[in-house]
């Protein structure tokens, strides 16, 4: 016997809470379903346990996808002032960090307690551990769902799947095969900020750099981010290297640029002038950790006092530091990705509802679908943004 509705839910993460409290306040019967023993695991995993909920920079500029439109409408009918107004009105604490982050000051649990407020007082059911067996489409154009804890119709269906990134968040490949079921393409699936791993040549040569973090510029192609990188036992990370990744190719080389905003062959003439005895390591030290320096620049040049060096050596030294080209071996894929780059794709859903355009009542939002915002809450602010869309449609 399957227990009639409105809107079934599939996912209880940030888009389908958004979305369920929207749609329970406008009086729709809403049920949401999660596989999961509980709601909202990765926003209690995200921002090391503080929940990094939006950023005060939302701009459509921000975000990656085959159809760069399509999350500006969302982005602008919801916005992060938006969801600081409704984080304020539950009188939650929280602070901005660089580039305009905005962190909860208590817990992560902050945030999934409102949306759970929310979603109780709009009336909104939960039904957890409920693994999807199948999904049908009747001949009303209701929607069948079957799961292990029982079966529901409805007239709207909304996809909150997210996407394959931190399996032990429960990701899964549910949402896409759903699409792909319908009939609705998804664009080409990658991990998305995400460490890079190095090619076992560069891996042995960068072994004793492993926990140095500097500030550095990171490119390639068109593609350029300033931030913090870090060297790990198993390659680079760090915020710039996660921005870059999400734009990276496999086999592509990255351009890294240990001293942005720095002339270094004018600093390095400088010294020479005043300080002709001092070797360009001792230089470089106060620049960069002795450590990178011994890695990057050759002993030959290291070791020379400045006064025998060439204004062209300087300019070597200045491409090893500065134009430092490496070709990563990959990235280390969904088990610490912080989201997926591509999914359902754009052209085939309303960007002012999230439905698709060719099934009626079939409604995809978060992170299912192929829009992947920048690191530093705007991944949070799309899965707030589409949900609401959608809640006001359903």
């Amino acid at each position: 016997m399957n227990a009639n509705t409105d809107v079934v839910i599939i996912g209880a993460g940030a888009s389908g809470l958004m979305c369920a409290m929207e749609a329970g306040k406008r009086g729709r019967r809403v049920v949401v379903l999660d596989h999961g023993k509980t709601p909202g695991r990765k926003i209690m995993m995200s921002g090391g346990g503080r929940c990094n909920f939006t950023n005060r920079n939302i701009d459509p500029g921000c975000y990656l996808s085959h159809n760069p439109h399509f999350c500006k409408s969302a982005l602008s009918r919801y916005t992060q002032w938006d969801f600081i107004e409704l984080v304020d009105k539950h009188c939650i604490a929280y602070a901005e960090r660089s580039h305009g982050q905005l962190f909860c000051t208590g817990s992560a649990r902050q945030i999934l307690d409102m949306l759970g407020a929310e979603c109780e007082k709009a009336g909104v059911s939960f039904t957890l551990e409920a693994e999807i067996e199948t999904i049908e489409r009747l001949s009303d154009h209701r929607f069948a769902i079957h799961t292990r804890r029982g079966g529901y119709t409805c007239h709207s269906l909304v996809v909150a799947t997210g996407g394959l990134s931190m399996p032990e968040a429960g990701a899964s490949p549910l949402g896409y095969e759903i699409a792909r079921q319908f009939g609705i393409p998804v664009r080409p699936l990658r991990a998305g900020l995400v460490p890079f791993t190095l090619q076992p040549s560069d891996k042995k040569a960068l072994a004793g750099l492993s926990g140095i973090a500097v500030d550095a510029a990171v490119s390639c192609r068109r593609h350029r981010f300033r931030e913090n990188i870090l060297f790990t036992h198993r390659g680079l990370s760090g915020p710039a290297i996660l921005q870059l990744s999400s734009n990276w190719q496999p086999g592509e080389p990255i351009t890294i640029d240990l001293l942005p905003d720095m002339d270094l062959v004018e600093v390095l003439k400088a010294h020479q002038q005043q300080h002709p005895q001092r070797k360009a390591k001792s230089v470089l030290a106060t620049l960069l950790p002795k450590r990178l320096v011994a890695a990057r620049v050759a002993p030959a040049l290291a070791e020379q006092p400045l006064q025998h060096l060439s204004h062209q050596q300087f300019r070597e030294i200045a491409v090893q530091l500065q134009q430092w080209t490496l070709k990563p071996g990959g990235t280390e894929g969904y088990r610490t990705a912080e989201v997926t780059v591509g999914g359902v794709d754009c052209d085939a859903i309303s960007s002012k509802t999230m439905q698709a355009r060719r099934v009626p009542g079939l409604f995809f939002i978060g992170e299912v679908l192929d829009v992947t915002g920048w690191l530093g809450g705007y991944n949070l602010q799309w899965a707030w943004s589409s949900g609401w869309c959608a809640g006001q449609a359903v």
